[in-house]
C-alpha cells in the first residue's frame, strides 16, 4: 500500500512543462498542476477531518444533556444506538480518514513531490548561460534549488490543511451553535471577523519580512560556500579573519532581520491569545446565561466550551502555520530570483543538430561587446571601451591548426566562447562546414569541440568518471588508453582518496582540488582525447605543466591535432610556434597573420611581443577580459 502511493509521483523524468513563470501564484500551479489530483483529494479528505474533528465537542454536549436527563438504569437501553455510532466515528471512521491524509501527505506529496519541484528547477537553471553562473554564488543557486522544493511543498500543503481546515470546523462550529440557540453563534461570528481583520493586518507585513528573511539567509549561505570554495586562497594570504568578517556582516544582518520577523510574531500571538480568551469567555458566559434563562439545555454548555477551545487552539496552531507558510512564501519567492528565470540563451526554433563533416570554421564580421549597447569604435576610430570585436573576419581550413595572440583585452578568448556560443553575437555569424551556429542546437555544437583550459576543474567524483566525461560509452580499454597517451596513467595508480579507493577508483575532491595543476591538465587532456571531437581548442592548455611534462605530452598533443581543425591560444611559444597560420589580434581585430618565420620578418605587433618575451612567455597578462567582463 505505501509503495504504491509513494510511486504516484516520477519525480525525476525529464519535464514536459515549459520553464518556471515569474508570477508567484503561476509559479506555485506551475508545479501544482503536475499533482493536482493528489492536491484535490488532500483537499477533499481535509473536509472530511474538519467535520469529524467538529463531531467531537457535539458528542460531548448529546452526553451530558442524555446522563442529565435518563436514568443510570435505563442510559444504555436508550442510547446504545447513539453510543455504537460514536464509538464508530472516534475509532474507525476518524483514525481512517487520518491515516488517508498521511498517506497523501506523506507518501504521495512530501518526498516525490518536493524532489519533483527540485528536479525541474535544476533542470531549467543547468540549462542557463554561462554567463548566469558567473553572475552569482554557486552556492546560493543551489541553496535555492533545494529549498525551494521543500517551501513550494510546505505552503500547497499547509495551505490546504489549515485555512480550509479552520473554514470548515468554524462553520460547522456556527451551525452546532445554532441548533442550541442563535444567540451562542455571535461570540463565535464576533471572534471570526476580528481574526479575519488580524490576519489582513499582520500576514502581508508576514510575508515582506520573511522573503527579506530568506534573502539574508541565503546571502549567509553565498558567503560560507564562497569562503569554503576558495579556501586555498584564504590560507594563501592568511585572511581567515577578513572571512570572518564577511560572514559576520552576513549572519548580523540575518539575525537582525529575523528578529523584526520574530517582533511581529510575538504580537501577532499576544493579540491572538487576548482575542481567544475573549471567545471562550464570551461563548461560555452566554451560554450560562442562556441557560439558566431555560433556552438551552446544560448539554449546550458542554458542547460551546470545548467547540470554541478547540477553535481557538485551531487558531493558534493556524497561527504557527500562517507564519511558516509565509516564511516558506518568502524562501520561494527569494528562489524564484534564480529558478524562474528565462533561459538566457536559448536555441533557435528550427534548431537542427549541427554536422560536421571538415571542420571548416568561417568568423564573418564579427561584432561583440557583451550586449552593453556602445558604439563600437571611438570618434577617433578606437575600439570602444565596451566593446571586444568590431568586423572580426576569418577563415580557417579543415585541418588547419592557427594560433590566436595578442595582448589582454584583444578578444583571443572572446573569439572562443563565442565560437562555442556561450553569447550570442550582436552582429555577424559564425558559419562550421557552412552550417550557421546559431541555427544549431547549442549541445550538438558543443558536442563537436573539444576545449582544453587553461584553469581546469574537476568533477567531485573519481578519475574514470573524470575521463569518461569526454565519452559516457568508452570501454575501460578506451579510458586507459586516453590515460596514457596524455602521461596520466603514470601517477593514476599511485592515487588512493580517503575513502580507500585507489587508482581509476580514486576521487579527485571538488574542483580536483586532491590533484597538482599538471595532473588536472593531463587528466582534462586525457578526457579530450576520448572525446575525439573534429574541432579543438587548446586555451593555455600547457600551462600548468612544467617543462619536462610539456615535452613529455607534447608528442600526444600533435596526436591529438592530428585531422582536426585547431584554434590555440598561449603565451607559450613552445605551442604556439608549431601552428600552421598565427593570427595576431589587436583591438578588436586582426592585424596581422602568417607562419612564425613570416610574422618576425614583418617587425610588427608580433616581432613586438617576440622581443618581450622571457623564458618562452610573452610578458602581458593572460586575455582575461572575457571572463572578466562577463562576469560585471
Amino acid at each position: 500500500m505505501f509503495r504504491r502511493f509513494e510511486n504516484l509521483l516520477k519525480p525525476t523524468e525529464a519535464p514536459t512543462q515549459s520553464e518556471p513563470p515569474a508570477g508567484l501564484l503561476a509559479f506555485f500551479w506551475h508545479f501544482a498542476k503536475q499533482a493536482r489530483w493528489l492536491f484535490i483529494t488532500l483537499f477533499v479528505i481535509e473536509l472530511f477531518v474538519a467535520l469529524l474533528d467538529a463531531a467531537v465537542p457535539w458528542f460531548i454536549g448529546r452526553i451530558v444533556t442524555l446522563v442529565s436527563t435518563i436514568t443510570p438504569d435505563e442510559f444504555l437501553g436508550k442510547t446504545w444506538p447513539f453510543m455504537i455510532g460514536m464509538a464508530l466515528v472516534l475509532l474507525i471512521a476518524r483514525p481512517g480518514i487520518v491515516f488517508a491524509r498521511y498517506l497523501i501527505t506523506n507518501q504521495a506529496i512530501s518526498g516525490p513531490f518536493t524532489n519533483l519541484i527540485r528536479w525541474q528547477s535544476h533542470w531549467h537553471v543547468v540549462r542557463q548561460s554561462w554567463a548566469f553562473f558567473q553572475n552569482d554564488f554557486a552556492g546560493r543557486i543551489s541553496n535555492r534549488v533545494m529549498q525551494t522544493g521543500g517551501a513550494v511543498r510546505q505552503t500547497l500543503v499547509s495551505g490546504i490543511t489549515a485555512m480550509w481546515y479552520v473554514m470548515v470546523y468554524g462553520t460547522t462550529a456556527v451551525v452546532l451553535a445554532a441548533s442550541a440557540d442563535f444567540w451562542l453563534t455571535v461570540p463565535i461570528l464576533l471572534w471570526f471577523a476580528a481574526y479575519i481583520s488580524l490576519l489582513t493586518y499582520f500576514v502581508p507585513r508576514m510575508r515582506d519580512r520573511s522573503k527579506k528573511g530568506s534573502e539574508a539567509r541565503s546571502a549567509v549561505m553565498g558567503r560560507i560556500v564562497d569562503s569554503y570554495t576558495n579556501i586555498l586562497t584564504v590560507k594563501l594570504f592568511a585572511r581567515a579573519r577578513d572571512e570572518d568578517n564577511y560572514v559576520r556582516d552576513a549572519i548580523d544582518n540575518h539575525t537582525r532581520v529575523f528578529l523584526a520577523s520574530q517582533r511581529l510574531m510575538t504580537v501577532f500571538g499576544t493579540v491572538l491569545a487576548v482575542l481567544n480568551g475573549l471567545l471562550i469567555t464570551g461563548a461560555g458566559g452566554l451560554a450560562i446565561v442562556l441557560w439558566r434563562n431555560g433556552a438551552v439545555e446544560i448539554g449546550a454548555i458542554a458542547m460551546v466550551l470545548p467547540l470554541t477551545f478547540q477553535l481557538t487552539n485551531i487558531s493558534r496552531q493556524i497561527a504557527i502555520q500562517i507564519a511558516d507558510i509565509f516564511e516558506d512564501i518568502g524562501v520561494v519567492q527569494e528562489g524564484m530570483m534564480s529558478i524562474a528565470v528565462p533561459l538566457q540563451l536559448t536555441d533557435h526554433p528550427n534548431s537542427k543538430p549541427l554536422a560536421v563533416h571538415e571542420g571548416r570554421i568561417a568568423f564573418e564580421n564579427l561584432r561583440f561587446g557583451y550586449g552593453r549597447n556602445a558604439p563600437a569604435r571611438t570618434e577617433d576610430g578606437h575600439l570602444h571601451p565596451s566593446a571586444v570585436l568590431d568586423g572580426f573576419s576569418l577563415t580557417i581550413k579543415p585541418g588547419e591548426r592557427v594560433g590566436l595572440i595578442g595582448r589582454s583585452g584583444a578578444g583571443k578568448s572572446t573569439v572562443v566562447n563565442l565560437l562555442l556560443r556561450f553569447f550570442d553575437l550582436e552582429g555577424g555569424r559564425i558559419l562550421i562546414d557552412g552550417q550557421d551556429i546559431s541555427l544549431a542546437t547549442q549541445e550538438s555544437l558543443r558536442s563537436q569541440i573539444s576545449v582544453v583550459t587553461q584553469d581546469t576543474s574537476l568533477l567531485h567524483r573519481s578519475i574514470r568518471a573524470n575521463i569518461r566525461y569526454g565519452r559516457r560509452a568508452a570501454s575501460e580499454e578506451e579510458v586507459v588508453r586516453a590515460a596514457r597517451q596524455a602521461h596520466a596513467d603514470e601517477f593514476i595508480h599511485q592515487l588512493e582518496d580517503w575513502r580507500g579507493n585507489t587508482g581509476y577508483d580514486a576521487h579527485v575532491g571538488e574542483r580536483g582540488v586532491k590533484l597538482s595543476g599538471g595532473q588536472r591538465q593531463r587528466i582534462a587532456i586525457a578526457r579530450v582525447i576520448l572525446k575525439n571531437a573534429p574541432i579543438l581548442v587548446l586555451d593555455e592548455a600547457t600551462s600548468a605543466l612544467d617543462s619536462e611534462v610539456e615535452a613529455a605530452i607534447q608528442t600526444s598533443l600533435d596526436t591529438l591535432m592530428g585531422g582536426k581543425t585547431v584554434i590555440a591560444i598561449a603565451h607559450r611559444l613552445s605551442t604556439i610556434a608549431r601552428m600552421d597560420r598565427l593570427v595576431v589580434l589587436d583591438q578588436g581585430h586582426i592585424v596581422e597573420q602568417g607562419s612564425h618565420d613570416e610574422l618576425l620578418a614583418l617587425n610588427g605587433h608580433y616581432a613586438s611581443l617576440w622581443k618581450r618575451q622571457s623564458g618562452g612567455f610573452i610578458d602581458v597578462d593572460e586575455d582575461e577580459t572575457a571572463r572578466v567582463t562577463a562576469a560585471e
